[in-house]
C-alpha cells in the first residue's frame, strides 16, 4: 500500500492499514485538515465546497467520506457528481464556493485515488497552504462542527453543461467554422468522466460524426490511463481502419489532452499546447508560459510572433502562478495541459479540443500536415539514482559551474539550454532519484545530451 502526503494533495492506494495506503480514516483526517485551512484564508463568506469525481472504482466511496467529513466540519457541500477535474474547478467559481476537493488520482492505475485541493478561485493550493494542511493534518488540529453547525448537503449535475456553455462562449471558439469542416472524429476516454462530457461538447460544437472508444464510465480502464502513445494502441489501429480526420485522448479527469493523426500516428502531446498556443498567438497576441520540462516548440512558435516565452518550475500552480506574473495569453504543460486565461486557470481538455478544431477549420489541413508545420523536437528522459549520502545540491552546483557559459535555469533543479537542445536536472518528488529530461532535434541527440551531462554530474572530484 502507498500514501503519498504532498502539497499538491493526497494520493494513495485504497485499502491497507491507515497511514499505508488512502483509508476512510486518512481521507477524514485530511479532509478536516483541508476544511480547517480553507475557513482560516478564504476571504468569501460562502460555507460552500464544492465536491467532484472521476468514474474510478473507489470514487463513490470516497465521496461519501468526502462529502460527510466536510458536513460534519460544518460546510455545506456541493456535490456534482461524477466530473471532469476542469469542470469541478470551474464549479467552484460559479457555484461562489470557497474552495473545492477533486477526487481523482488522474493518469494512475485503478487502485489509485486522491484529494486535489482547490481554493475559492478554482485553483490548487499553493504550496505554503498545500504544507499547511499537512501540518493539520498531522497534528490532527481540528474541530468538528456542533450539532445546530452540521453543514448541508446540496446535488447539483448541471455543471457539465455549463462547463460546455462556458467553453463554447470563447470568442476563438468558432462552432461555426468546427460544423462546416464536417469533421469525423474519433475518442479514448479511457473509461472515466471523458465518456460523459467529450461527446456532448463534440456535438455542441458540431461535429457529427464520432467514433467513441473505451467512453463507458465503469471506472474499469481498458489500457493504462496515461495518454502516451504506448499505451494507446487501440485508437491508433482504429484510426487507421477509418476514415477520420482525428482522434482525441484524454485520462481519467480529462485536464490533459493527446491527439492522433488521422494516419494513427501520434500527434505529440508535446504538441498539443504548441498547436493551440499557435492559433491564440494568431489571434491574440501576448506572452505564453511553460514549464522547464516542456518543448522548446512552444518557444519557437511564440517567437515567430515577436512575443516573449517564460518557463516556470514544475507543476500547474507554478505554470498559473507564472502565466499571471507574465500576463500570458496562453500556458500549460507538455503533457498536453492547456491552460486559457479567458476560460480559467486551470488544465483543461475542452478548452483545448475546442480551440484546437478551430485552428484546424481555419487552416484547412490534414492534422498530419498541420503537426508538420511546426518545429520538430525529440526528448529523451534519464535519471540518476540517489543514495541515502548522495548530496544533490552539490550535484546540481557543479552542474551549474560547469556550464555557467550556458544558458541556466535553476529555480527548479537546473536546467542548461544550449544552442540546439537543452538538459533539466530536477529532483524526484516520489523516488531518490534525480530526474533528468533532455531534448535535441533528434532523439539520439537528446539521449547523448543527457549522458553527458550525467557523467560530469557523476564524476568524482
Amino acid at each position: 500500500m502507498t500514501l503519498i502526503k504532498s502539497i499538491s494533495g493526497i494520493r494513495g492506494t485504497i485499502g491497507g492499514k491507515a497511514g499505508e495506503g488512502l483509508t476512510p480514516l486518512d481521507i477524514v483526517k485530511f479532509t478536516s485538515a483541508y476544511a480547517t485551512l480553507i475557513r482560516r484564508i478564504s476571504s468569501l463568506q460562502s460555507n460552500r465546497i464544492v465536491v467532484g469525481r472521476d468514474a474510478r472504482v473507489s470514487g463513490e466511496m470516497v465521496r461519501k467520506v468526502v462529502c460527510g467529513t466536510l458536513m460534519g466540519m460544518g460546510f455545506d457541500v456541493v456535490d456534482i457528481g461524477l466530473a471532469s477535474t476542469p469542470t469541478t474547478e470551474l464549479a467552484v467559481t460559479m457555484a461562489k464556493a470557497c474552495g473545492g476537493i477533486i477526487l481523482t488520482a488522474s493518469h494512475n492505475p485503478k487502485l489509485w485515488n486522491a484529494l486535489k485541493l482547490l481554493n475559492e478561485r478554482g485553483e490548487f493550493l499553493n504550496a505554503e497552504e498545500g504544507k499547511e494542511v499537512l501540518r493539520i493534518a498531522e497534528a490532527e488540529d481540528f474541530e468538528y462542527a456542533d450539532i445546530d453547525s452540521i453543514g448541508l448537503y446540496t446535488e447539483d449535475l448541471s455543471y457539465g453543461e455549463k462547463h460546455i456553455e462556458h467553453v463554447l462562449s470563447l470568442p476563438l471558439v468558432d462552432s461555426k467554422a468546427i460544423r462546416e469542416a464536417g469533421f469525423r472524429v474519433a475518442i479514448d476516454c479511457v473509461n472515466s468522466v471523458g465518456g460523459i462530457i467529450l461527446p456532448q461538447l463534440l456535438e455542441r460544437l458540431g461535429v457529427d460524426y464520432v467514433e467513441k472508444l473505451y467512453c463507458e464510465p465503469t471506472g474499469i480502464f481498458q489500457h493504462n490511463p496515461e495518454p502516451l502513445e504506448k499505451n494507446l494502441g487501440d485508437i491508433m489501429q482504429l484510426m487507421r481502419k477509418k476514415e477520420l480526420d482525428v482522434a482525441f485522448v484524454v485520462d481519467p479527469d480529462v485536464d490533459r489532452l493527446a491527439m492522433i493523426c488521422e494516419d494513427g500516428t501520434m500527434y505529440g502531446e508535446e504538441y498539443t499546447l504548441v498547436t493551440v498556443a499557435d492559433y491564440v498567438l494568431k489571434n491574440t497576441p501576448g506572452n505564453t508560459v511553460s514549464n522547464l520540462s516542456s518543448t522548446r516548440a512552444l518557444r519557437d512558435v511564440t517567437d515567430k510572433y515577436g512575443m516573449k516565452y517564460y518557463a516556470s518550475a514544475v507543476g500547474e500552480v507554478n505554470v498559473v502562478a507564472k502565466m499571471k506574473e507574465t500576463h500570458a495569453v496562453i500556458g500549460g504543460e507538455g503533457n498536453g495541459g492547456v491552460i486559457y486565461p479567458p476560460a480559467h486557470y486551470g488544465r483543461d481538455a475542452l478548452v483545448g479540443i475546442a480551440l484546437f478544431l478551430s485552428h484546424l477549420a481555419h487552416e484547412g489541413k490534414k492534422v498530419s500536415e498541420l503537426r508538420a508545420s511546426y518545429p520538430t523536437y525529440y526528448m529523451a528522459k534519464n535519471r540518476i539514482d540517489l543514495t541515502p549520502d548522495t548530496d544533490i545540491d552539490a550535484i546540481l552546483e557543479k552542474v551549474k559551474e560547469v556550464y555557467r557559459n550556458e544558458e541556466v535555469n535553476d529555480i527548479d533543479g537546473v536546467k542548461i539550454d544550449f544552442a540546439d537542445g537543452w538538459v533539466h536536472l530536477r529532483k524526484s518528488n516520489t523516488e531518490p532519484i534525480i530526474r533528468v529530461y533532455s531534448e535535441a532535434r533528434t532523439a539520439d541527440e537528446a539521449d547523448r545530451l543527457a549522458k553527458t551531462v550525467c557523467a560530469i554530474a557523476c564524476e568524482k572530484n
